[in-house]
C-alpha cells in the first residue's frame, strides 16, 4: 500500500485526476469506478478541468457506480445515479450510456445485486476504483464487520452513517434510506487500482486503522492492505494519527516522477 500525504483536498484531487488522465491516455475506454459524497468532488473537478483544457479525451471512458440507495427512484435528486450524473457525467460530457450501476429501485434487490456484479465482470473489470472512507472505516457501504470476501449485496446502514448522510436530505435523518446496494469488499478488491482519498481530522483514526492497523473486518478499509496496487491519498489533517507519516513522506518524495501513483 502506498500512502501519499498532500497539503490539502485540492492537491489530492489534482493528484488523483492526473492518475486517471494517465490511465485514459493508455486505455481510452477505461472503466473508472466512482464514489459519492463530498470527499471525491475535488477529483471530479480537477478531471473536468483537464477535459475542458483538452488535456485528455474521455469520449470512450466508462463510469461504474460503487453503491446506491435502495428504494429511491433513479430520478430522485439524492439517488447516487442522479448525484453522479451531476458531478461526473455532465461535467465530463459523457452520455448516459457510459454509465453502469445497480438498480436500487428493483423489485428483486438480490437479483439486482447479482446482475451488477456480473455486469462489472463482463465489462472487463474496473481499472481504477476511487474510494472514500467513513469515520468508522467503511468503504462503499461495507459497514464494520462486513465480510472481506463479500460481493455486491444489500446492506443495512448504521445509525452513524445515516446521521452523516442526513446533510444531503435537508438534515432530516428520517429521509435517509435504511438500506443500500453496495459493491462488496471482495468485488472492490478486484479493481486493478484502488485509490482511497481521505481529508479532514475526522478521518484520521480511520486512516490510521486502515494503513497501520491489522487487516480486520471491524475496519473494512483495512482490506486494501491485501491489494497489489492500492494508493491512499490523505491531507495533513487526515494523516495526523499516522505513526509512519515521516516515512510515507520520504518514500513519496523520492519516488521516480515517471512512476505515478
Amino acid at each position: 500500500m502506498e500512502v501519499v500525504i498532500v497539503p490539502d483536498a485540492a492537491a489530492g484531487g489534482e493528484l488523483i485526476a492526473e492518475a486517471m488522465t494517465a490511465l485514459l491516455r493508455r486505455k481510452p475506454d477505461a472503466l473508472l469506478g466512482v464514489a459519492t459524497g463530498s470527499t471525491p468532488l475535488p477529483v471530479y473537478e480537477a478531471l473536468a478541468a483537464k477535459v475542458s483544457a483538452g488535456a485528455v479525451d474521455v469520449s470512450r471512458a466508462r463510469i461504474a457506480q460503487l453503491d446506491e440507495y435502495v428504494g429511491l427512484p433513479a430520478e430522485h435528486p439524492e439517488s447516487y445515479r442522479s448525484v453522479l450524473r451531476r458531478q461526473v457525467l455532465e461535467p465530463l460530457g459523457l452520455a448516459a450510456g457510459a454509465f453502469m450501476g445497480p438498480d436500487g429501485a428493483a423489485s428483486d434487490v438480490q437479483g439486482a445485486c447479482e446482475a451488477y456484479d456480473k455486469a462489472l465482470a463482463e465489462a472487463g473489470g474496473v481499472d481504477l476504483q476511487l474510494l472514500g472512507i467513513g469515520t468508522d472505516g467503511h468503504i462503499g457501504f461495507n459497514e464494520p464487520c462486513s465480510s472481506l470476501a463479500s460481493r455486491t449485496r444489500i446492506k443495512t446502514l448504521t445509525e452513524q452513517t445515516r446521521v452523516d448522510n442526513a446533510r444531503f436530505f435537508d438534515g432530516d435523518i428520517k429521509q435517509v434510506p435504511h438500506h443500500v446496494i453496495t459493491q462488496g469488499i471482495g468485488t472492490i478488491l478486484q479493481a486493478r487500482h484502488l485509490v482511497l482519498l481521505a481529508t479532514g481530522e475526522g478521518k484520521a483514526d480511520a486512516v490510521a486503522a486502515t494503513v497501520e492497523g491489522p487487516v480486520a473486518a471491524v475496519c473494512p478499509a483495512s482490506a486494501l492492505q491485501l491489494h497489489p496496487h492500492a494508493t491512499v491519498v490523505v491531507d495533513e489533517a487526515a494523516a495526523s494519527e499516522l505513526k509512519l507519516a515521516d516515512y510515507f513522506r520520504h518514500t513519496y518524495a523520492n519516488k521516480p516522477d515517471w512512476q505515478g501513483i
